[in-house]
């Protein structure tokens, strides 16, 4: 029989020699993780806490609005986080803006640059509009250990209002290059460039006005276009550009739709055809398909050809379209050169094209 003594020495051993649990390892979530890359790379998915700003949120007690309020970023407190950023305090900056942009539109109710295809599907004012940002607020808690919005909790809340109206178009397709241009990137590595007049012929999608409608009319006409244009020889590969952008909430994907054209109807080999299905505008059909021919590796001291009707060349060519540029983009992302034909016009691409632009999330 063991004395109680001789017990009580021997369970302390025991306990001493047990293994201790390891700590859980927070939950990851994927998708936040690539949002949080691909909106904020700078960023680096951490944000230091400031008490001052903590004491502020804290302060709302889990109150919906006002816990936006307090989490935007004040022009101070983002200068003082820029400062100590050194060489990225400009892509600091502008990240601190496009988070801060996030939380006005899906937060507030700030109204977007386009309201038509953009911001909340709730009206602002309306207990739905209310009830999702409450539910991003609860969303933001939940995933605050996450490593993916570690410190700030700015972070995590303008991610979750995304999450909350489902606005993860900016991930939709990655990995683009691996998914969808796997052929043509490869074919790309093997080709010898100087061969063709142009890198590509950039094809851009023009949205029908309905949910029902694959491929406009328009769209059509465009995929025509740059098949007849690649049957000549002018380009080794087809870039087709666009979004689901109109209507709103639309299914159909101009540049998926346009792909499948150019493939079942016109025989264009699948990897000669690239798809840049992010574009929302035409700023950023041009931004986003300088993009794919840097994936490429396409040489950029070189022209591409972009085909589209008439009149959405006319606005290409155009001074508004260059100011456009600079006030949305805040750059060139190429240059407007020559116009071949009516249908057609030149365009060199520039490098600056890879600036992320968080304050469009949708498509940065």
């Amino acid at each position: 029989m063991v004395s109680r003594g001789a017990a009580a020495v021997l369970v302390a051993a025991l306990i001493a020699v047990a293994p201790i649990p390891a700590a859980a390892a927070p939950v990851r979530d994927a998708q936040l993780a690539a949002m949080a890359a691909r909106l904020f790379p700078s960023l680096g998915g951490h944000l230091p806490i400031d008490p001052v700003r903590q004491r502020r949120i804290d302060a709302c007690a889990g109150t919906a609005p006002c816990v936006v309020e307090a989490a935007i970023w004040r022009d101070e407190e983002r200068d003082a986080l820029a400062r100590n950023a050194g060489a990225r305090a400009a892509d600091v900056r502008r990240e601190i803006d496009g988070l801060n942009e996030v939380l006005r539109i899906y937060g507030v109710g700030k109204l977007p640059r386009y309201p038509l295809v953009d911001g909340s599907d709730e009206g602002f004012g309306t207990p739905a509009f209310a009830a999702v940002v409450a539910d991003a607020v609860l969303l933001a808690t939940a995933q605050a250990s996450d490593p993916a919005v570690a410190g700030d909790p700015s972070l995590s809340l303008a991610l979750a209002l995304l999450d909350a109206n489902d606005k993860n178009a900016a991930i939709a397709f990655e990995p683009l290059d691996q998914r969808y241009n796997a052929g043509a990137v490869a074919r790309a590595r093997r080709l010898d460039w100087p061969r063709f007049p142009y890198t590509a012929i950039i094809a851009l999608g023009v949205g029908p006005e309905d949910s029902t409608t694959a491929l406009s009319a328009r769209g059509k006409a465009n995929v025509r276009m740059a098949a007849e244009l690649f049957a000549q020889g002018l380009a080794p590969f087809i870039i087709v550009s666009g979004s689901a952008v109109h209507p709103r909430d639309t299914p159909h994907v101009e540049a998926i739709e346009m792909r499948r054209a150019l493939i079942q109807r016109f025989g264009i080999p699948a990897d000669a055809v690239i798809i840049e299905p992010y574009a929302r505008h035409t700023t950023t059909n041009l931004r986003n398909a300088t993009r794919r021919l840097i994936a490429l590796r396409a040489p950029l001291d070189r022209d591409a050809l972009v085909v589209s009707n008439i009149g959405h060349i006319d606005a290409i060519a155009s001074p508004a379209f260059t100011a456009r540029n600079q006030r949305e983009l805040g750059y060139q992302s190429g240059r407007i050169g020559s116009r071949p034909s009516p249908n057609t016009i030149t365009f060199r691409p520039d490098a600056a094209s890879l600036r992320i632009d968080p304050l469009d999330p949708l498509d940065p």
